[in-house]
C-alpha cells in the first residue's frame, strides 16, 4: 500500500512539472511580445528591449523556468507585470472564493450522484429512464446557459437570491450562503448529471456479479447487499469520476464566475490571460493543477483503502 501511494505521489509530481513547464514555455516563449503588451503597442523598440531585460525574459527558457520553480518552492510566485502586486497576495483573496464553490459542489455531487445512481440501478423502470434522460440533458446543456437561466428565474423573476456579487462568510454567513447558492447550483446540475450516470453503470455492473447472486441465495436482504457490498465494490469507478469532475468544476468556474461576477480564481485567470499577465496566469495554473492532483491523490488513497486488491499492487 505504501509503495502504491509513493508511486501515485511521484506520478503527481511528474504531472505537475510537465504541465507547468508546458504552460511556462507557451507563455514565456515570446519575450518581446510580452514586453510590448506591458508597455503598450506604441512602445519604442529600445524600450521594449529594456523591458525584456528588466523582466528577465532575455535568459534561456530553462533558466527562467528553474528560477520560477525555485520561487514556487519558497512561496514566491513573482509579481504582476501590470500592477506589481505579488501573485501570492492576489491568489490569497481569490482562491478561497473558487474553492468554496468547487468544494461545496463536489460534496453535493458525491452525495446526490450516489443516491440517484444507486436508486436508478436498483429500482430500474421509469426511475432509471428518467435519470438517463436527465443525465443526457444536464450534460448537453452548458453550465453558463444554466447559470443565465437561474439568474433570470431566481434573481430577476422571483428576486429571492442575488444575481451577482460575493459576500465573505466573515461579514455575513447568510449573505455568503445566498451569494454562492446560484453558482453552486449552476455547476451542480451538470456535475450530478454526469456522475450519477457513471455511478448507475458501476452499480449495475456490480449487481450482475456472481457473488451478489450468491449473497441473495443465502437470504441476505437486498438493503444489506447494496449498502455493505455493492457500494463498496462500486466505489473505485465512482471515485475516479469524482476526481475527473473536480477538473471540470474548476474549468466551469471560469465561466460561472464571469456570469455571477465572483472575485474568484477563474475570473483572475481570465483577466490576466486577456492582458498577458504571465505571472498571474502561471499562479492560477499552478493552484489549479495542485488542487486537481490533491483530489486525485485522495481518490487513489480512498480506492486503496476500500479495495483490498489495490493494497497488494
Amino acid at each position: 500500500m505504501a509503495l502504491t501511494l509513493l508511486k501515485n505521489l511521484a506520478r503527481s509530481l511528474a504531472v505537475l512539472l510537465v504541465v507547468t513547464f508546458a504552460t511556462f514555455s507557451l507563455m514565456f516563449g515570446n519575450g518581446p511580445g510580452i514586453a510590448r503588451a506591458v508597455l503598450g503597442m506604441n512602445a519604442r523598440q529600445e524600450d521594449i528591449q529594456r523591458e525584456v531585460v528588466a523582466l528577465g525574459l532575455d535568459r534561456p527558457l530553462l533558466a527562467q523556468y528553474w528560477h520560477w520553480l525555485k520561487g514556487v518552492v519558497t512561496g514566491d510566485l513573482g509579481e504582476s507585470f501590470y500592477t506589481g502586486q505579488a501573485v501570492t497576495d492576489a491568489l490569497s483573496s481569490r482562491v478561497p472564493v473558487t474553492l468554496a464553490i468547487v468544494v461545496i459542489t463536489l460534496v453535493l455531487t458525491a452525495v446526490l450522484s450516489v443516491l440517484l445512481g444507486v436508486t436508478a440501478a436498483v429500482k430500474g423502470g421509469w426511475v432509471d429512464r428518467v435519470l438517463q434522460f436527465l443525465s443526457v440533458l444536464g450534460t448537453a446543456v452548458p453550465g453558463f446557459i444554466v447559470a443565465i437561466v437561474l439568474v433570470f428565474g431566481f434573481a430577476v423573476a422571483w428576486r429571492v437570491l442575488p444575481a451577482t456579487g460575493y459576500v465573505s462568510p466573515e461579514i455575513s454567513v447568510s449573505g455568503w450562503v445566498a451569494s454562492v447558492t446560484l453558482p453552486v447550483a449552476a455547476l451542480l446540475i451538470g456535475a450530478v448529471a454526469g456522475a450519477a450516470a457513471q455511478f448507475r453503470t458501476a452499480v449495475l455492473d456490480t449487481l450482475s456479479r456472481d457473488y451478489v447472486r450468491t449473497l441473495r441465495a443465502r437470504g441476505i436482504s437486498e438493503r444489506n447487499i447494496v449498502f455493505r457490498h455493492v457500494l463498496r465494490n462500486s466505489a473505485a469507478p465512482g471515485l475516479t469520476v469524482l476526481s475527473l469532475t473536480t477538473f471540470s468544476l474548476l474549468g466551469g468556474a471560469v465561466f460561472i464566475e464571469q456570469v455571477f461576477a465572483l472575485p474568484g480564481m477563474g475570473q483572475l485567470a481570465n483577466q490576466s490571460a486577456q492582458v498577458n499577465d504571465v505571472p498571474l496566469v502561471m499562479g492560477t495554473v499552478l493552484v489549479t493543477i495542485v488542487i486537481v492532483l490533491i483530489v486525485n491523490f485522495l481518490g487513489d488513497l480512498a480506492t486503496t483503502l476500500l479495495n483490498p486488491k489495490a493494497r497488494t499492487r
